[in-house]
Formats: C-alpha cells, structure tokens, sequence
C-alpha cells in the first residue's frame, strides 16, 4: 500500500527521513557491487587467463543474471516477506558473496601442451569464485529491486517529489559507485585483488549495518503485507518464511552452475523475459481499470528502451575497461592511473550533474516545460550513440596508433552519463508512478529483467572487440584499437538512430499514459 510522509513523520530537506536510509543503504551496496565490478574483467582475463571473447561470455553472464533475479525477489517481497526482510536477507548473501571473493588463489599459469599453450587454472579457487559470485546474484535479487520499492513507497503516486526524490536515491548509488571503484581500483594496483574484493565485503556489511539501525522508519511499508501468511506452517513443519530462506539457498546452487554455463542464461533470460510480459499483459487485461491497463503496458513497452540502452552502456566495465588498460594513455601530470579506477568517472559526473538534472527537472516542471518520460529516453539513447562517436572520433586524431588521448574516454563518460540520467532515475520513478501498487514489486523486477537482456547483449558485443592474448596481454596493440573503433562506430550509430526513432513514437506514448 502507497504510504505518505505524514505517515513517516520526520522530514529531511523537503523529504522523508527514510529516504536517508534508502540513499545510505544503496550508497554502500553499490560501493560493493561496483567496487567488485571495476576489477571483475580483469581479473577474468589477468588472473584466470580467459580469453577476452570468454571473458565477456562470463562477465554478461553474471551481470544478466544479477538483473533476472529482482523478478523473482520482488514477487517474493510483494507476496511474503515484505520489502524490510527481503533487503536484510538480500544484504546477508551479499555480504558472503563479496567476502568469498577476496580469496584468490593462485594465478593462472600458461603451459605449452600437445595442441598448443594451455591454461591451468586452480579448481578449488575457480569454484569459490564461481559460488561467490552466485551468492551475489541471489543477494542483489532481494535487495536491489525492494530498496527502490521502499523509495517509491514514501510517495503517494501522483507526489511531484518522486522524480527529485529518485535522482537524489541515484546520486547515493553513484555515489557508492564512484568510491567503490576509486578505492577498489587503487587496491588492486598496490595491493592486489583479494584487498580490493575485501574492501568490496566490508563496504555491503556497513550497509546492511544502516538498514538494520533506520528500517523502523519505515514503519508499515517495509512489512509484510500478510504476515499470518508467511508464519504459516508447510507440511515440512517449517514457516513460510523459511521456506524461503532455504530456497534463497538452492536458488544460490543453481546460480553457481550457471556462471559457468553462459550460453545457458541466455536461454533462461529469453524465457524469463517471455513469462514476465505475459504475466504483466494478462494481469493488466484481466485485473486492471483501463487507465491503468494503458499505463502498465506502456511502463512494459518503456523497459524495452532499456535493451538497447544497458547492451551498449555497459561496455564500460568490460570491453571499454579492456580499451582503457590497453589503449589509453592514463598519465596524467606524471602519475599513471589505474584502468580501474576509470570506472568511477561516470559516477563522479552522476554525483556532480544529479542535482542539476534534478533542478532542472523541477524547473522545467514549474513552467510547463519538462520533457515527458517517453522523450527523456529517447534523448538518452541519442547521447549514449554521441558518446561512442565522439571517441571514435578521438582514436582518429590520435598520431600513435595504439594510444587515444584520456581526454575522449572522459568525454564519452560525460554523454554516457547525461544520458543515463535521462533514463535510470526517470525509469525507476516511471515504474512506481506506472504501476499498480499491489504488483509494484514485480515490476520494478521487469525492469530489472529489461536491463539484464541488455547486460547479456552487452557480453555479446563486447566479444566482438575481442583481441588474441599472450599472457593476459594483448598481442598487436594498433590491431585491437582499430577493432574496437570499428565496433563502437557501429553502436553509436544505431543508438542514434533507435533514439530518432523514440522521439517520433512519443505523442503516442504520452496519450497512453493518461497524463501520469
């Protein structure tokens, strides 16, 4: 049930005191999550020794599946535990997961054989990777989507704080974003990836630390909505709720088998897309008034926008980390700066520009002028096509051919980011707004399901940048810059295109938003 913030008494800056506990809490589980994020390609491709090409396959792999499990976890929150629980049980996996990750093994090792060099790697380290990375997949699943929920749930529908609120919730997730690949970053180059994956843990236990210490403010939003329901006894002789407990573990297995199936999530998130839109449209036929049939199917038809979106965004932590490493000049006044550290510079312009877009917005809105929801994603697409042209651009001036001035991968940054603030925070506040309160949850997981058909995209196209290796070093540094260039040319290009093609659409799609 939508709740008002008279009903949670205190307020902070025009805005309910458990906003603060949202931004906080979701500060350090993107410190975690990003933290991690910022070393995972190369600890793939550096310390495992996978290819670039298998590399990409894990890595949209696990960032698929991170996005698929809100679906599930939402559901869960809507129907049992109630979003509170479910981010506490969420934080728990994490924490675990984020902690197995510091242990590291040994290194991979190259050794000539039969039919050429091959890799041996650690069994033992390689599955404590594989089960850490499922415990943060199942952990997000419960947090990620419910966190967003308890934000939306401070609001009545039609609150014209929702989108100010939501950009400042997104400024806290940037903001953790930002220190997490910093200090992570610069742990791994001094210190090593265990340090950078064990500042990663502690980083979520201060999180969940938060949650616990200010979810009272919530008050009835973060309960259960049937708590008979969920202390109700199965034929196990166990409550509901731990039922779900343990089933949170056996969803846990079947991830660890998965990262190391790629191919497999791919089938499972096209069925997974499949039965969510069935679900949403015939609950949207079957159970809602016309005007919110319209609004939901819309919010289901926005989400698609997001494929294109994340498939080409999410380059960043992987094929462009990749560039980055090999291909950009990081010295800047002498000091060489850590490939992934660079991941942190979109956040710091997602920290610097949130306030402004939230000005903006709030500016535009008081005279008439703010663009709609529909629009602000098609300007998103445009500026993510401009991004990657104008680093092509940049490797064209570039008199060395294996270098391209740090100055173009800031700039594609800097698109990149005004872009995502035209479509995230707008995104997660359209799906609230859009959405039926008694299936809010469910929607924000096909959100979250939307953004992770476009991380495995995103796997796939970053393989096409893929460059032979020697050692975890890349053999002809002036052949894979022109490869990447010759991919990023193309996403640009069609990005712009599909964002031309969203303007057109969006006198139809506000008339079926019904002015929301």
């Amino acid at each position: 049930m939508t709740t008002t913030t008279t009903n949670h008494g205190r307020e902070f800056f025009g805005h309910p005191k458990a906003l603060v506990i949202c931004f906080l809490t979701e500060m350090w589980e993107r410190f975690s999550y990003y933290g991690m994020r910022a070393l995972l390609i190369f600890y793939l491709t550096q310390h495992f020794l996978f290819s670039d090409e298998t590399a990409a396959g894990i890595f949209g792999a696990y960032i698929s599946l991170v996005y698929i499990t809100p679906v599930l976890g939402g559901i869960i929150a809507d129907r049992y535990l109630g979003p509170s629980k479910a981010v506490v049980l969420g934080a728990l996996l994490l924490v675990a997961g984020h902690l197995g990750m510091a242990l590291e093994g040994t290194q991979a090792v190259e050794q000539a054989g039969a039919s050429g060099l091959q890799v041996i790697r650690d069994t033992f380290y390689l599955q404590t990777f594989y089960f850490s990375l499922a415990l943060i997949i199942v952990g997000v699943g419960f947090l990620k989507g419910n966190i967003s929920t308890l934000v939306g749930s401070l609001y009545e529908r039609e609150d014209p704080r929702r989108d100010g609120a939501y950009t400042l919730f997104y400024m806290g997730i940037n903001l953790g974003s930002f220190l997490g690949a910093i200090i992570c970053g610069f742990l791994l180059q001094y210190k090593g990836f265990s340090w950078g994956f064990g500042a990663a843990g502690v980083g979520m236990l201060a999180g969940l630390v938060v949650f616990l210490k200010g979810k009272h403010l919530f008050g009835g939003a973060g309960e259960p909505k049937q708590p008979a329901l969920l202390a109700a006894k199965t034929r196990l002789g166990l409550s509901q709720e731990w039922i779900i407990y343990l089933a949170s573990f056996i969803g846990v297995f079947l991830c660890w088998q998965l990262m190391q199936m790629p191919s497999v999530v791919g089938g499972l998130l096209g069925a997974s897309l499949v039965i969510a839109v069935a679900l949403v449209v015939i609950y949207a036929f079957t159970k809602c008034e016309p005007v919110d049939r319209d609004r939901m199917l819309i919010a289901l038809f926005l989400m698609s926008y997001q494929v294109i979106f994340w498939s080409l965004f999410e380059q960043t932590a992987s094929s462009l980390s990749l560039m980055t490493d090999r291909n950009v000049d990081r010295v800047v006044f002498g000091f060489e700066i850590p490939a992934a550290a660079f991941q942190s510079i979109n956040a710091f312009f997602i920290i610097t520009l949130a306030p402004l877009f939230n000005i903006l917005w709030l500016t535009l809105a008081k005279r008439g002028w703010e663009p709609s929801t529909p629009t602000k994603f098609a300007l998103s697409l445009i500026q993510l096509g401009l991004g990657f042209l104008l680093l092509v651009y940049g490797a064209g001036l570039a008199t060395d051919p294996t270098q391209v001035a740090v100055l173009w991968i800031v700039l594609l940054y800097l698109l990149h980011t005004t872009g995502e603030l035209c479509i995230s925070p707008v995104g997660l506040s359209m799906t609230s707004k859009l959405s039926v309160p008694s299936v809010v949850g469910m929607m924000m997981g096909c959100w979250f399901l939307a953004s992770a058909a476009g991380n495995y995209v995103s796997g796939t196209i970053a393989a096409m940048t893929g460059s032979a290796t020697i050692r975890g070093e890349v053999a002809d540094p002036a052949a894979a810059l022109q490869t990447y260039m010759d991919v990023y040319q193309t996403a640009g290009l069609y990005s712009i295109a599909a964002g031309l093609l969203a303007l057109a659409l969006v006198p139809i799609i506000k008339h079926y938003m019904h002015n929301a």
